[in-house]
């Protein structure tokens, strides 16, 4: 397998490395529990960040500049992670619905010394972000989700083919993932091709437009398999294993859903957590698949982490109270 750049070792020590895999047996679907895959903050954005932050280090740069919804968890694993590291993290944050998890989020994101910069629109974030991004800073986008970014998940992709070769998983035929950037489902893609599983990948759009996100996850695998060493019909073949459905957004990003609602609920009942704005459509749409597949076909991979987000707002004195510039972008 092709050697991939050093990263930072964010979960060394964490008890759970590899992730495990369980099987869910009155859903009849797998699970790839990444929400263990930080005791200090787990999800998907770890892995993502080993690499980011790591290239960050190795460019000399002390602060980190990235972009997200108001109450991202992509921003408050920045947050924290580039805190531990030493860095400054500034963030300029986007309006979304408001939910208690979502202000939570941007609590802790505060209290790990985020400098947040507000910003009324989607459509405006460049011309707000343009001024940070001098000096000294790196840039990493939304979600984590460039060719850096994916590579956490080329080695994820690893995990999991170990994790079958050693009996632990049937191979898959298809892993269900939530999908707002497309950097998870990119180097998912990629690692499967890489390591000959025949597993496809479907993301689950959270906000639209699908078919944009389908064209962005793909071109972003196909750079990532390049980055790599693959050859260019093994990166063809390695987009082409990620399909996008849009079927399960509800009334959009941030919003709760009825089907993943309910999702919600029946996975609580397995011990597994889920959030409204990702992993509940996610997970909804991985049970359906798991009703049309053969059994054991599907895994569903858990991003969203679970770990305690109490503690980690660090005094316990903290005011509840979020500045009105930043309040006004929950809606």
């Amino acid at each position: 397998m092709a050697k991939l750049p050093p990263r930072l070792a964010l979960r060394a020590g964490d008890s759970h490395s590899p992730t495990p895999v369980e099987w869910l047996a009155r859903m009849g679907l797998w699970i790839k529990r990444d929400d263990l895959s930080s005791e200090l903050y787990g999800g998907n954005k770890v892995r993502k960040l080993e690499f980011l932050l790591k290239a960050a280090r190795s460019a000399g740069r002390s602060r980190l500049v990235t972009v997200g919804a108001a109450g991202s968890h992509q921003v408050v694993a920045t947050a924290i992670f580039g805190a531990r590291e030493g860095f400054t993290v500034d963030a300029v944050l986007v309006p979304q619905p408001s939910a208690p998890h979502a202000l939570l989020n941007l609590r802790v994101s505060l209290a790990h010394g985020l400098r947040p910069h507000p910003c009324p629109a989607w459509s405006l974030a460049p011309a707000y972000l343009a001024p940070h991004l001098i000096g000294d800073a790196y840039f990493i986008p939304l979600g984590g989700s460039n060719v850096t970014g994916s590579l956490g998940f080329v080695l994820a992709a690893r995990e999991l083919a170990a994790q079958v070769r050693a009996g632990k998983l049937p191979e898959p035929q298809v892993v269900v993932v939530a999908m707002g950037s497309g950097g998870t489902a990119a180097g998912l893609a990629v690692g499967f091709e890489e390591a000959g599983l025949r597993t496809r990948v479907l993301g689950v759009a959270v906000s639209p437009p699908t078919s944009v996100l389908r064209h962005l996850s793909r071109r972003l695998a196909q750079k990532t398999a390049t980055a790599i060493g693959l050859s260019v019909a093994a990166a063809l073949r390695a987009a082409q294993r990620i399909d996008v459905e849009g079927g399960w957004m509800g009334r959009g990003y941030g919003h709760a859903s009825d089907e993943g609602t309910q999702a919600a609920a029946d996975a609580a009942r397995e011990g597994v957590t889920l959030d409204v704005t990702y992993t509940a459509k996610a997970f909804a749409c991985a049970l359906a698949c798991a009703r049309r597949e053969a059994p054991g076909a599907v895994l569903y991979w858990h991003t969203l982490s679970t770990a305690p987000l109490g503690p980690l707002l660090l005094n316990a004195n903290a005011s509840d109270e979020i500045p009105a510039p930043l309040a006004r972008l929950f809606r």
